[in-house]
């Protein structure tokens, strides 16, 4: 018998919250991956939810560990234990009309339900033949570190961060 990883952990931790708030009809999870690529020998688990099912906000949940942080925590005489864990990554997709002031807005809610310390990146598309000043955005919210295992108590609690950011950006 092995240990799971910190990476199999945080997953567990992460969908559980999700899929508890799932049940109780809170979110709607639409969409979910588990991927391991062969390649890169790395993990990556996305989980994508709504607030409700026609909510016009998604998030999408990225947790990740690469070759490094999975040989830091089973071969801890080869690696730093430092980089045992796993990186996060949230984004948000949403339409709204491509005024700067929307921008500036998201960039502000963000930054105050998460605080200074995470990136806010904001990505919009548009069709050029489709409805004119209507975009398509995506938000990227980066931890801009590593999430090691001692954290996942903090998993719970980001559940409802995600929630209180879906509810913001659906008023804007």
């Amino acid at each position: 018998m092995f240990d799971p990883t910190a990476f199999e952990n945080m997953k567990v931790v992460i969908e559980g919250a999700l899929y508890d708030r799932d049940l109780d009809g809170e979110i709607a999870i639409i969409d979910r991956n588990d991927l391991m690529n062969l390649a890169k020998l790395s993990r990556i688990y996305e989980v994508t939810f709504t607030e409700t099912a026609n909510s016009s906000v998604q998030c999408t949940l990225i947790l990740q560990a690469n070759l490094e942080n999975l040989a830091a925590e089973l071969l801890p005489s080869n690696q730093e234990s430092q980089q045992a864990g796993a990186h996060l990554t949230i984004l948000f997709k949403m339409r709204h009309e491509n005024r700067q002031e929307l921008h500036e807005k998201i960039e502000d809610e963000l930054a105050r339900i998460w605080g200074n310390d995470r990136s806010i990146n904001q990505n919009v598309s548009f069709n050029p033949m489709g409805k004119m000043g209507e975009i398509m955005k995506e938000i990227k919210l980066e931890f801009n570190r590593l999430i090691v295992e001692d954290q996942i108590d903090d998993l719970f609690m980001m559940v409802d961060y995600i929630l209180a950011s879906i509810k913001k950006l659906k008023q804007i």
